[in-house]
């Protein structure tokens, strides 16, 4: 099962931490989550907002919740212990799982760290990410660095509701761009 990913982090630098991660599965089934103890500290103006002002808890710290729960659909809110948890709980329904996701170096060391190392990750989850970003570049004959820098929005069409640099909404937008780069589900 490919499962497209992203997270927000507090900034691109070695000790960041996490603040959320959203995954949706090739059948459209996804997993939500807001990190409550993440560095608050780290968060310069730009990630306060364009990542905090996009957060369903809008930044609360002060408890374990269910933002809901519905179908296979996961959004919660907790420390990075409670979250590995539930994401590990989602996980388990698979029997192998191959994460992808854009520009993945961060995404996929703070997803790893969430477990404690690769060697700790559920059974059947792939250590190795798929990079949309060498897709995208490939597909469309221009470099890496062009490809990072290419608008994600602007190469799918009818546009995905939500909102650029919430973890969830990038996630749905790496699974139609894997899908356009690499042929339909």
């Amino acid at each position: 099962m490919k499962i497209f990913f992203d997270t927000e982090f507090t900034g691109l630098h070695k000790d960041t931490t996490l603040i959320s991660i959203g995954c949706i599965d090739e059948d459209g089934k996804t997993f939500y989550a807001e990190l409550t103890d993440y560095n608050p500290r780290q968060c310069n103006e730009w990630i306060q907002d364009n990542v905090i002002a996009h957060l369903v808890s809008k930044g609360r710290t002060d408890s374990y919740r269910a933002f809901g729960n519905t179908e296979g659909n996961f959004s919660i809110l907790g420390d990075k212990g409670f979250v590995a948890e539930k994401l590990a709980e989602w996980l388990s329904k698979y029997e192998d799982v191959q994460f992808v996701s854009d520009v993945c170096h961060y995404d996929m060391v703070l997803l790893i760290d969430l477990f404690g190392g690769a060697f700790d990750l559920p059974k059947g989850v792939s250590p190795v990410c798929h990079d949309i970003n060498q897709d995208i570049a490939r597909h469309c004959g221009m470099t890496d660095q062009e490809a990072f820098d290419a608008s994600r929005e602007g190469f799918i069409h009818p546009a995905i509701e939500g909102d650029k640099h919430n973890a969830l909404y990038d996630a749905k937008v790496i699974r139609e761009l894997y899908y356009m780069m690499n042929g339909s589900e």
